[in-house]
Formats: C-alpha cells, structure tokens, sequence
C-alpha cells in the first residue's frame, strides 16, 4: 500500500482538462466541477451547477471558459452543448427567502452538496471554484479560479450561469420595473433607483444592506454593495 493514495502527475493536456486527466490516470474519476452563480445581487437566487464530462475533450467544448469572460451568445451555445455531452449536471437554485434565513455562504455550501447530490452519475471526486465544501461523500479540491482552469468546472459555471440568467428574464416579466432581464439582480445605478422609488419585491434579499435601508427592516446584516467586477 506504498503506492496509496496515487500522486498526481500534472501533464500537459488540451485546453482545460489537465486537472481533471490527472485524477482520471490516479482512478479518482469521473471529476465533477462545481459552481455557483448569483452570490453577490441582492436580488433573485443564486443558482449552483455540478457537471461531470467524458474523459476525453470534445471539440465543441474547445471554448470553454470561466462563463464571465464569454459573451451571452458563447455561453447560450456552450450550454446546449455542455447538456447533450456531459455524462451527468446538475442545477438546482437557492430562493432569496432561503439566503436570508441561513446566509450566503452557507447557502452557497449547501447548495454545492445539493448540487453534487443530484448528480445521476456519482463522481469519484469533486473539483469546486474557491470554497471548500465540508460533508461531500468523496474527496474534493477547491481550485481559486476553477471555472478558468479546470474544464468541469467552466461547464458549470456556463451551467450555472444561463440559468439563473434565463430565471432572472423570466422573473423580469412577472415584475416588471426593476430591470431584472438587464440587470440580473445585480447592484447596477439603474436597479438601485427602482428600488428606492418602488421598494424591495419578494424577489429581494432582505438581509442585504440596501435591501433592509429602504424597507426598514432592521439592523444591517450583511456587507452589500458589490463591486460589479464580482459579477456572476
């Protein structure tokens, strides 16, 4: 048993699957890739993926890239075809109401294990974007920058991403007059106005710092104004 656990021997691969290559050729595969998207507005849910991909890279996922760095048009295309290639993914979303009862990052976590849970293929090990999540049933890595640097990770940024994006146009017709297909929930000088001139709908999260400032429900919770750069 000299030779457990195997050591990662890290070669170069094409695109983004040189992570994930190392620990298939340790027989630590199928490597599922997690992440969110969602994490800073202050309104709408945040939305987590898990994805599992073939061993092998596919061509038409050549462009596969953190999902903030890619037009709306590459990541429309990239999802039809992360979910007709991969062997397994995942979605699941994380209501406002839910974010302001446990906090964002424990939403975030346990979102994660859902995520991963829901998987019909069960992974051998798990590659996640930034955060450790505690409680997974096999090993896992967090990779700072993982949806620019491990393929299963970029897919379900994309994964993650477009969904909730895609939630946040749809939720824009059912209450018009925030901006939410434009703004997707984020902290834009255009969303600020319509929610100091109309007061925070359900889709607000009310543990958020300007949420609570104009519906006047108490102490500030929660750091709120997010720099645009976080995005995603």
């Amino acid at each position: 048993m000299d030779n457990w656990p195997p050591r990662p021997v890290i070669r170069r691969s094409a695109g983004l699957r040189t992570m994930e290559s190392a620990l298939v050729r340790c027989g630590l595969g199928p490597v599922a890739g997690v992440d969110e998207a969602g994490r800073g507005p202050c309104a709408g849910p945040l939305v987590i993926a898990a994805c599992i991909l073939g061993p092998k890279p596919h061509p038409s996922l050549d462009r596969l890239d953190d999902s903030k760095k890619l037009t709306e048009k590459t990541r429309e295309e990239l999802y039809a075809v992360i979910t007709r290639r991969a062997l397994a993914w995942n979605v699941i979303e994380v209501p406002a109401a839910e974010i302001d009862a446990i906090g964002i990052h424990v939403a975030n976590i346990e979102g994660m294990r859902r995520a991963v849970a829901g998987l019909s293929l069960a992974p051998g090990y798990v590659l996640t974007d930034g955060f450790r999540v505690p409680g997974l049933p096999v090993p896992s890595l967090p990779v700072i920058g993982g949806d620019g640097a491990a393929a299963c990770i970029a897919a379900a940024s994309i994964l993650a991403k477009v969904t909730r994006d895609r939630i946040m146009v749809d939720l824009d017709r059912e209450i018009p007059g925030y901006g939410f297909a434009v703004h997707k929930g984020y902290n834009t000088p255009t969303h600020l106005a319509a929610l100091r001139d109309r007061g925070p709908c359900p889709q607000h999260r009310r543990s958020w710092a300007n949420v609570a400032a104009v519906s006047g429900e108490g102490p500030f919770r929660r750091r709120l104004f997010i720099d645009e750069a976080d995005a995603g």
